[in-house]
């Protein structure tokens, strides 16, 4: 016997009009049914709608920018940012004029550190003694040592008042520098090992104190906008604030501009040249050089360029993220990951779904040592990271571009005779020239990623200065082009 389930389905009866319903009752059902109709209906619209959407738009690419600190990642960075977010650097180019007096006036400082401490050694100062010909650089290898004890053997420098008077000139510039970083950001300083410190260019171990910084979680965006000489529509409070920090601003730039002749002094001083040769200070070797720029430089009426912009140096802790719309609307991604080796460890949950990884080594840095440890040679330290990035079974399909960097400082130490064979004894006795060199390390990194890479992989790699943003913009070009036609490949849109 047949049995029916719609009289007991309690859907059915749940919806079921009620028996006693009046007319009027009815038609506000009916009218109230249909209305849920509407909205469901446009629900469904909304939801196939966004399903299309979803299927036309174009995948987002993702880019990873690693090496070790001051590889050049966030210069590569600005670089992107002034080929493909071009409205947005110029609003905010203006603003790294209170960042390039504040590497200008770091170099000044530290020149002046060394200065003091010489005048105060020097054989005609009172009370000078034999323990006060030391250096404040605390020596961390032999060949600091042996640098140090040529130093003593020397004559002392010809050190004169006029010397003195500069010092005493430019000693309000410390004050000027602390401004500035206030106005940047809360200097604060890194945990970090006892030996831990800057690098003084040139000088393998040899520290200073630890370099200003700001949190990339702090707001330093934010800071940046508020040093802008031009914004609207704030409100009372944020328009006094501003207002504020463009007094303290232009107090500071006044200061600067007074000591602009000393300042070009300093640097062209024939003995203080001596002084920083007998140290193995390199200043033009470190980021944010622009003592060769005073005159333009220390002026109330400067405005940086786009060069001075990215030869600027704000170091940042943390991740910084940028969106760029490239070329028939792909959106890019890019993740600027600090490099110290106390950053490092939070690399690793940025390469899920990344498409390419940007790996910067600073093939210059052959004669250095790491910040972190000064027992590690720079270059070591980049064929280790370079290692175990290519050695990553996560990272098999990941595209990754290699770019050599600083070349141009490469150039610079090898016509200054410096021998890549004393620092690297693998380098044997091939020629001591700029091509030679560049092409063994070229060598060597392809046969670290053809050792290491868990599967065939082709060998991307670009050597580059970053500083030089024209030639850079042709590097970019290409390296898009590439990332680009390789993620819409995976993506099976080619």
């Amino acid at each position: 016997m047949g049995r029916s389930f719609d009289a007991e389905d309690p859907l059915s009866a749940a919806i079921a009009p009620p028996p006693d319903e009046t007319p009027e009752q009815r038609a506000a059902r009916e009218q109230a049914e249909e209305e849920a109709r509407r909205v469901s209906d446009e629900i469904d619209e909304f939801l196939r709608s966004e399903r299309n959407a979803q299927r036309k738009r174009k995948p987002v690419v993702k880019v990873l920018l690693l090496g070790q600190s001051e590889s050049g990642k966030s210069t590569t960075l600005k670089n992107f940012q002034m080929q493909y977010a071009r409205e947005d650097w110029l609003r905010e180019r203006s603003a790294w004029r209170a960042v390039v007096h504040l590497n200008l006036l770091r170099s000044i400082n530290s020149i002046l550190d060394m200065l003091s401490l010489a005048l105060r050694a020097h054989p005609s100062s009172p009370g000078a003694s034999p323990s006060m010909l030391s250096t404040p650089l605390e020596p961390s290898d032999t060949a600091t040592v042996k640098g140090k004890e040529r130093e003593r053997s020397l004559p002392p420098l010809e050190l004169t008042e006029h010397h003195k008077l500069l010092t005493l000139r430019l000693a309000p510039l410390r004050n000027v520098q602390r401004d500035l970083e206030n106005r940047i950001g809360t200097a604060t300083t890194e945990p970090a090992p006892p030996e831990s410190g800057e690098a003084l260019p040139g000088l393998a171990g040899a520290r200073r104190p630890q370099e200003f910084f700001v949190r990339s979680k702090d707001g330093w965006k934010e800071a940046l906008d508020r040093l802008r000489s031009s914004v609207s529509a704030e409100k009372d409070g944020a328009r006094r604030e501003r207002e504020r920090d463009e007094a303290q601003l232009g107090r500071a730039g006044e200061v600067i501009e007074s000591c602009r002749e000393d300042m070009t002094a300093v640097w062209a001083d024939p003995v203080v040249r001596e002084m920083l040769r007998r140290k193995g200070v390199r200043m033009e070797e470190a980021a944010g050089f622009f003592l060769d720029d005073i005159d333009r430089i220390a002026r109330k009426v400067y405005e940086p360029s786009d060069d001075d912009v990215v030869r600027a140096r704000l170091r940042t802790l943390g991740v910084q993220e940028y969106r760029f719309s490239i070329e028939q609307g792909h959106d890019w991604l890019m993740y600027d990951v600090g490099g110290t080796r106390s950053s490092r460890p939070i690399w690793y949950p940025y390469f899920d779904d990344v498409n390419a990884i940007i790996f910067l080594a600073p093939i210059s840095a052959f004669d250095e040592r790491l910040s972190e440890d000064p027992r590690v040679n720079r270059l070591e330290d980049s064929y280790a990271l370079w290692r175990t990035l290519c050695g990553l079974k996560l990272l098999q399909s990941t595209q990754i571009v290699l770019f050599l960097n600083k070349c141009d400082l490469l150039e610079r130490k090898l016509n200054a005779g410096v021998h890549v064979k004393d620092h690297v004894p693998s380098y044997g006795d091939r020629p001591n020239d700029v091509d030679a060199v560049k092409k063994y390390f070229q060598s060597h990194f392809k046969e670290i990623a053809r050792q290491n890479s868990p599967t065939s992989r082709r060998f991307f790699v670009h050597l580059t200065s970053v500083v030089d943003t024209k030639n850079t913009a042709v590097t970019l070009r290409t390296v898009e082009e590439g990332i680009l036609r390789e993620s819409l490949r995976k993506a099976d849109l080619l």
